[in-house]
């Protein structure tokens, strides 16, 4: 397995898609149920290569991802050879994960208590493994509105 087995959660949304999967390889509803009692390691293998399908599929359309802390924000651009960062590093007493202390940034991001930084490496290993390991450390997919203020902002 590549990435990680979706979610109970992730499967039921992605019920309809599981089973066109299913049926691709020849699997109705009763084998597949079949499957599930007596082939307990078989079920989980379509498990796992249909989460590393749908992860592959999201993490090929991720371009930009977001990770908040309390006094932090790191700000990535996904490209294919490469990943840009801008991090926001505040040293004011702010909670960037509060309404009040995100919008105190956006109104105070050119204040001598702000520090942005920007830097770009090529990934060290497969493109959507980075990219995962960023999503599971806690960094969320974006549209890059956010990116995109603060790359204006420092170019």
């Amino acid at each position: 397995m590549k990435y990680r087995q979706l979610t109970t959660e992730q499967f039921k949304s992605l019920h309809e898609e599981f089973a066109q999967f299913l049926a691709t390889q020849g699997i109705d509803a009763n084998e597949w149920k079949k499957i599930k009692e007596e082939k307990a390691a078989l079920a989980e293998n379509e498990l796992n290569v249909f989460s590393d399908i749908v992860w592959n599929n999201v993490l090929n359309k991720t371009e930009y991802l977001e990770h908040f802390s309390k006094n932090t924000i790191n700000l990535f651009n996904c490209k294919a050879e490469k990943i840009s960062r801008i991090v926001i590093k505040v040293e004011k007493e702010v909670d960037l994960l509060t309404q009040n202390g995100y919008t105190w940034l956006l109104e105070n991001y050119n204040s001598k208590e702000v520090d942005i930084f920007e830097g770009s490496k090529k990934y060290t290993s497969e493109r959507n493994v980075e990219i995962f390991d960023l999503i599971e450390k806690g960094s969320a997919i974006s549209k890059g509105e956010l990116y995109s203020f603060f790359k204006k902002i420092i170019s």
